[in-house]
């Protein structure tokens, strides 16, 4: 079972239903993942996704990447990649899996390039995050194109364009 904490400290617009927004991006993610089963487990499988200012994201990456500067989304995976699969295993319980952060005005900026609604951007940074949250990786070419070719189906599934269409 999963539970997906969404907290919106007040500057992201309080006319979207950012709750749902967060619970479709993140079961999408995890459906299109090695991990879907945690979907449906009897533990409950816990993301934290916070809304909240470029300047508290730009302290946390400045503090956590030493980037001193706003960046769309962060990801705080709280179970190691390698302990993952293990959790496959657990019939009973709660598991942190981690919390994922974004940046208002960058993903309004962000958006606004890709002539997209801040929803549907907000909604592939969740996804994008979460898959951080499941060991994922684009640091090489190779991770970057799988990751980028997951993201595009879990998005697909929801109803949103491939966000790398102009590859």
């Amino acid at each position: 079972m999963l539970e997906i904490a969404v907290q919106n400290d007040g500057v992201w617009p309080g006319d979207t239903d950012w709750d749902d927004i967060a619970a479709r991006a993140v079961t999408a993610a995890i459906a299109h993942s090695p991990y879907a089963e945690y979907i449906g487990m009897e533990a409950m499988f816990e993301i934290a996704v916070k809304l909240t200012s470029d300047a508290e994201v730009q302290q946390l990456n400045a503090q956590y990447r030493g980037k001193n500067q706003p960046t769309n989304v962060l990801s705080f995976p709280l179970v190691q990649a390698d302990l993952l699969e293990a959790q496959c295993n657990s019939d009973d319980g709660e598991v942190l899996l981690g919390d994922i952060v974004l940046a208002r005005c960058v993903c309004i900026r962000e958006a606004a390039e890709k002539n997209i609604s801040v929803a549907d951007h907000a909604a592939h940074l969740i996804v994008h995050g979460t898959f951080h949250l499941l060991g994922y990786d684009h640091m090489e070419d190779a991770e970057a194109e799988a990751m980028e070719a997951l993201e595009t189906e879990a998005l697909r599934s929801i109803g949103i364009s491939d966000p790398y269409g102009d590859r």
